[in-house]
């Protein structure tokens, strides 16, 4: 029987992002009514051959969607945002959000003739915004993005602190910090549940300081002679303005490179950030530039094949080509499962001559996490004094991490959730996991979405390691075979070697001895035929080859 939310119970259920690094979409249940926070990308890897971007499934919105009174955007990262036009239209219920995360949004629908009716609201921070029966207050907090704020629900079982992403920089670039005394007098009020960031769950001490960031690219630009290309997020304003600073105090221009950095920098700009950097470098005139003056922000961070610093790995880039000397920086951290992409273009620079440097290659601070460390996490429960908390925002062992920390730390009820889990908060003495609900991801492929599960991506997925035999035949209606069946494969042999065409030729014997052996010896219909092929095909090159194939049998009547 599927969930159904009771009229006195405050539900928390996670459908994207508590199992995987992206795709977050949480929801909250209350008073008969939902309310969404977050609904953003994940990026695909290998087991999704033809896919890039990976989606929330938000069937479960979609079947309450006349329940769902709207959904919150905490800030303009990806992960956070960028499934709302692909998503939107299956939910269609107005967004609540900050300016600049409004600015963004907007870019984003617009590409897209289904979104056309969605209704943006901006919040200011510490406004009380009432979306249906919950009482919303926007907590601004510090990240590598302008305007990230946490969520406070108000209830009448108390508060829900949902707190996006955040960290306790002391020397934000841009936007606020962190304040103790919002999050202190929250706790004074009282605190139901925290539902937190786990990224850096496990790891030891403080995130770091943006402010450090922008001393160490200065330090490292003195290092460097020749240009320098620095590979971001396309979102992270913060560090955007680091490099121009850090630039401009080398006697260096800034050329940006991608079209997402564009846009996020036109947003950024049009809600008065970045109004203190100079002009940047037009690409065309990137070459006019003499190289030791000049310095490069480029996509492609994760090592993402149609980005531009895959572009200028592979030297197919329009308008730089990198020489020898030249330096490239990877100012990010690798998203779990993009490790691979990135050591293929960074083998491709430096194949090339071009010196290149990550954030453990170096002594200065050139990339700091926007997600709290242990120690951050640890004081904002001490501000925040939870009755519960349930860690989302990450893979299975970070949130495992939070839990484990929120024992340490003397919290009455720490619930580490998977995707779907309908997580009761209030009552809170039947706190816990009650039911499951449907959830899983969707493909984003360039003309349609699919289900991850779809058939089309597990075939594609067999074929990387299997290769495929295609089987061609003719036959009477009488059974017998009129001419000589037609064999071609895929991934299995060399088509210019000899022993290639002998190959498939003895695959095409062996398609006349089946049926001929089905004709004098089976009692099986014709219709059949076609799979007692495929299975005997399949048969004979496992028996060469030692493994198998896809088959793929036509046979045509006449």
């Amino acid at each position: 029987m599927a969930f159904q939310l009771q009229k006195d119970q405050l539900v928390f259920i996670p459908l994207g992002g508590s199992e995987q690094f992206g795709a977050n979409l949480n929801v909250y249940g209350y008073k008969g009514k939902y309310l969404a926070i977050d609904l953003g990308i994940g990026f695909a890897d290998e087991y999704y051959p033809g896919i890039d971007i990976l989606l929330p499934n938000p069937k479960f919105l979609e079947d309450n969607r006349k329940d769902l009174s709207g959904l919150i955007i905490t800030h303009a990262h990806e992960d956070h945002i960028g499934a709302v036009a692909y998503l939107w239209p299956r939910l269609k219920c107005p967004i609540y959000c900050t300016e600049f995360t409004a600015e963004v949004l907007k870019k984003k629908l617009a590409e897209n003739p289904e979104c056309k009716a969605a209704q943006i609201h901006v919040i200011e921070p510490y406004e009380m915004a009432e979306i249906g029966p919950f009482k919303v207050r926007f907590i601004p907090v510090s990240h590598s993005i302008p305007e990230a704020c946490s969520i406070v629900l108000e209830t009448e079982h108390g508060q829900v602190v949902h707190s996006g992403d955040w960290n306790l920089d002391e020397a934000p670039v841009l936007g606020t910090k962190t304040k103790a005394e919002d999050f202190k007098k929250i706790g004074q009020e009282g605190v139901l549940a925290y539902v937190g960031d786990s990224t850096n769950a496990g790891v030891a001490g403080y995130s770091g300081s943006e402010g450090d960031v922008e001393k160490g690219l200065s330090a490292v630009f003195k290092e460097f002679e020749k240009r320098i290309v620095v590979t971001i997020f396309s979102s992270n304003i913060g560090r955007i303005q680091s490099i121009c600073r850090a630039a401009k105090a080398n006697n260096r221009h800034v050329a940006v490179l991608g079209r997402s950095l564009h846009r996020m920098i036109g947003c950024a700009k049009a809600c008065g950030y970045l109004a203190d950097i100079d002009d940047f470098v037009p690409e065309e005139d990137i070459s006019a530039i003499p190289r030791e003056n000049l310095v490069v922000i480029a996509t492609g961070s994760q090592g993402e094949p149609r980005a531009q610093m895959a572009l200028l790995a592979r030297g197919s880039h329009r308008s730089l080509k990198l020489e020898r000397g030249d330096s490239v920086i990877f100012s990010a951290r690798p998203i779990p499962g993009n490790e691979k992409n990135i050591i293929l273009v960074q083998n491709r620079l430096a194949a090339g001559g071009i010196d290149v440097m990550s954030p453990r290659e170096t002594d200065h601070v050139i990339h700091v996490s926007g997600h709290p460390a242990r120690d951050e996490i640890k004081q904002m429960y001490d501000w925040l004094r939870p009755k519960i908390v349930v860690p989302v925002h990450g893979e299975k062992v970070m949130i495992e991490d939070q839990a484990e920390l929120a024992r340490a730390c003397q919290i009455d009820k720490a619930i580490a959730p998977n995707n779907g889990s309908v997580i009761q908060l209030a009552p809170i003495e039947q706190a816990g996991i009650i039911d499951h609900v449907d959830t899983g991801l969707l493909a984003v492929e360039p003309g349609r979405i699919i289900e991850s599960g779809h058939v089309a991506i597990s075939d594609r997925r067999k074929l990387q390691y299997s290769g495929v035999v295609h089987v061609s035949f003719v036959m009477s209606k009488k059974g017998v075979l009129m001419g000589r069946p037609h064999v071609s494969t895929t991934g299995l042999i060399d088509p210019k070697d000899a022993q290639g065409d002998e190959f498939e030729a003895d695959l095409e014997d062996e398609v006349q001895d089946i049926l001929e052996g089905l004709r004098h010896h089976s009692r099986k219909p014709m219709d059949r035929w076609e799979e007692e092929v495929r299975i005997g095909i399949r048969r004979a090159v496992n028996d060469i080859l030692r493994f198998k194939p896809n088959v793929n049998v036509h046979m045509m009547e006449v």
